[in-house]
């Protein structure tokens, strides 16, 4: 039972990384651009296209055709916190994540990503 409170204590000390990240097909150089609170949860997005669930249907479509060895999983950079003040992660991973959208551009041929819509 020790063993289990250790492991647990442990899991509760991990620090958890906020960042960017890219799907590189090696194949065709298609990217795809997200972005997480939780880097960690980018074996979650390998298993997603894994059993064929990924929201992507583009992405899904090529792993399906592919295959997993045509995939990269990269991080482009890890969201560094504020040491003082009020830091809202979810909106400075928003701002990261376009500013690297904007640098890339994986859009239509170059990637998997669709344009937002702006408003008029």
């Amino acid at each position: 039972m020790d063993r289990k409170k250790e492991l647990k204590q442990l899991y509760k000390e991990t620090k958890v990384e906020a960042g960017v990240y890219q799907i590189r097909n090696t194949v065709n150089n298609k990217v795809f651009i997200g972005s997480t609170r939780n880097l960690k949860t980018l074996k979650g997005k390998r298993f997603e296209l894994e059993v064929g669930t990924n929201t992507n249907k583009v992405l899904q479509g090529e792993w399906n055709e592919y295959g997993e060895d045509a995939f990269s999983f990269e991080v482009l950079e890890v969201l560094k916190p504020k040491d003082t003040g009020f830091f809202d992660v979810k909106r400075e991973l928003k701002k990261l994540e376009e500013m690297w959208m904007e640098k890339i551009q994986p859009y239509e041929e170059r990637g998997y990503n669709r344009m937002k819509s702006t408003d008029l």
